[in-house]
């Protein structure tokens, strides 16, 4: 399925997404153990090129977030939303903090990686749920 309603497809970032959809989430680790989010082709770390799919952990940790109220055109229906950064593992992933309440919501608190679909766009995004 394309996070794009004409069907054009981001390959490996929509093969990520597709995992996280599925449930099965994953991100690349290098020889050193630094982890990427897909699509990559080296560690940005490290520069290494022998990158492995792992799992990712089942929940996250929010690490910082912010109250979109005034969006851009792409996302004007959408308001007000939260964007936050959470950590799986190794890895920080952006995405949008559905389903709380900004008033409720602290740092280091348990969230689970899913998919959403934009209200404006209808594209498919990276989302977070409260754990």
């Amino acid at each position: 399925m394309s996070a794009d309603p004409t069907g054009a497809r981001d390959e490996g970032f929509d093969d990520f997404v597709d995992a996280v959809a599925e449930g099965e989430g994953y991100y690349l680790e290098c020889d050193s153990g630094h982890g990427s989010v897909p699509p990559r082709r080296v560690c940005p770390d490290c520069g290494g090129s022998d990158l492995t799919e792992t799992p990712l952990p089942d929940a996250g940790e929010l690490r910082t977030y912010t109250v979109t109220h005034v969006a851009t055109p792409s996302f004007s229906e959408d308001t007000p939303y939260v964007t936050a950064i959470a950590s799986f593992g190794p890895v920080r992933i952006t995405g949008q903090l559905r389903e709380a309440d900004p008033e409720e919501l602290e740092r280091g608190m348990p969230v689970e990686l899913t998919t959403a679909r934009s209200a404006t766009t209808d594209r498919r995004l990276l989302a977070f749920d409260p754990r």
